[in-house]
């Protein structure tokens, strides 16, 4: 169960993932978008995950109605507030909302520069409506490969204050994080924190890579670390965060099942750890399902539960000082 008395973060969630089914089809009616479907139940299936996908690049194909309707800058916007409305009703005390500009800005040819302004706007007025802090994260898309990428990670450059990190995301097995080195010293030299999606669908090589040469301080998913001894000592000793997302994580088939899921053992070794919920709109899930349904699933003890709550805020993108901030509101 989440405990009370400590914040409830959220280091994981894709915001384009994490878009309500009626605003998908709001949106697709008003602008007479051609539609899968035209009720809430027709639509769930071309949305929503109902059982396990044969791989990661299976279950993002998912976002073709998430990002289908982001029709214009307003579209953009509402999504960005409502996500964090959806959070606040969850509970969540502060959360990180990352996205990809240009893989939201691609199916009606927006500009990435002008998607971050409106997630901006979304985001500040949800804040100030519903006490929450929010803190976004670019993400790179791998799949466009090293020019493309460059281009976007400028787009969000131009806004840098309003960004906490940086991510490395989409097609790992096929686009090596080697590719996207120089992009990520810039984040760096810009003071912006690092996460990076690896050890999904590739191996330990891939962490690896993401902690010595893109300065990786969270690892986005990581499954197949514990292939790697001595990348489980290394991960606890630079305590290097991993943000674990179980039931996601069963769904593209990573894992067999949330008895197989590495959580625990990741707790059990001493790695700060924390759970998350990945893409809420297409699990069908929200980060309370995660806590009290899929944690236990997957061998969590109480203790461990806890534990998981206390490394999400330790590794959380804040100062010490917002830390201890969001302590004390709790305790109040």
């Amino acid at each position: 169960m989440i405990s009370k008395d400590l914040p409830l973060v959220e280091l994981h969630r894709h915001l384009d993932g994490s878009i309500r089914l009626s605003t998908i089809l709001e949106l697709g009616l008003q602008h007479n978008l051609p539609l899968p479907a035209r009720t809430l139940e027709g639509l769930r299936p071309y949305v929503q995950v109902s059982t396990p996908q044969p791989g990661v690049m299976e279950f993002i194909a998912k976002f073709e109605w998430m990002t289908g309707v982001l029709v214009d800058y307003d579209a953009c916007r509402r999504i960005a507030f409502e996500s964090v409305e959806d959070a606040s009703n969850e509970g969540i005390d502060y959360i990180e909302l990352r996205y990809s500009p240009w893989f939201m800005a691609e199916a009606h040819h927006l500009q990435p520069e002008g998607i971050v302004e409106a997630v901006t706007d979304g985001i500040r007025a949800g804040e100030r409506d519903f006490d929450i802090k929010v803190n976004q994260l670019g993400i790179l898309s791998r799949h466009y490969g090293p020019e493309t990428a460059m281009q976007e990670l400028n787009a969000q450059l131009r806004h840098a204050d309003e960004f906490a990190g940086l991510d490395l995301a989409g097609d790992e097995a096929h686009f090596p994080g080697e590719w996207y080195a120089e992009h990520f010293k810039k984040a760096r030299d810009a003071g912006w924190h690092i996460t990076v999606h690896a050890g999904e669908a590739d191996g330990p090589r891939s962490v690896w890579q993401a902690v010595r040469e893109l300065g990786a301080e969270r690892i986005g998913h990581a499954v197949h670390a514990p292939e790697d001894l001595a990348l489980l000592d290394y991960l606890r000793e630079k305590r290097i965060g991993i943000e674990c997302n179980l039931t996601s994580n069963v769904q593209t088939s990573t894992v067999a099942d949330y008895p197989s899921h590495p959580l625990r053992l990741f707790l059990e070794k001493g790695i700060a750890a924390s759970i998350n919920t990945d893409d809420p709109g297409i699990s069908a899930i929200d980060l309370h399902y995660e806590y009290e349904v899929a944690a236990p699933l997957a061998g969590l003890t109480p203790a461990m539960i806890r534990l998981a709550q206390e490394n999400a805020l330790e590794t959380a993108f804040l100062s010490e000082e917002e830390k201890q901030a969001l302590r004390s509101k709790k305790l109040a």
